[in-house]
């Protein structure tokens, strides 16, 4: 069980309502947390279908926010830090700058406010 509510078919079941982060930024912060990870395994974690990930990381690929290597049979993932955002609002700001807040550090994961370590989900 990877802690992700799935329906009665095996698909995440998905988030109402609107939120702060775009799914292509959630994807491209789960590729920066693990530069090799599967596409179920992103899909999973952000709660979208395998189908959606492959859209959005096509997007991304496109223009150029991300490329991949073929290892075998896996993937693995360069991201280009550099790049700015597309939206006019957000002039300036990079790929680097946007991941920064929303990819933890390993510590983040497991130590609270406090200092006290966080147990383990999995």
């Amino acid at each position: 069980m990877n802690g992700v509510p799935e329906s009665h078919n095996g698909v995440p079941e998905p988030h109402t309502g609107w939120t702060f982060v775009t799914n292509h930024a959630r994807v491209l912060a789960a590729i920066a947390d693990n530069h090799s990870a599967r596409i179920r395994d992103i899909a999973a974690h952000c709660r979208l279908t395998e189908r959606a990930v492959q859209k959005i990381i096509s997007d991304l690929e496109q223009d150029g926010y991300l490329s991949h290597t073929r290892e075998g049979r896996s993937n693995t993932y360069q991201i280009d830090p550099g790049k700015v955002l597309r939206h006019p609002a957000e002039a300036g700001l990079t790929v680097a700058s946007l991941l920064s807040l929303l990819v933890q550090d390993e510590a983040d994961r497991t130590t609270v406010p406090d200092g006290r370590h966080r147990h383990s989900t999995a």
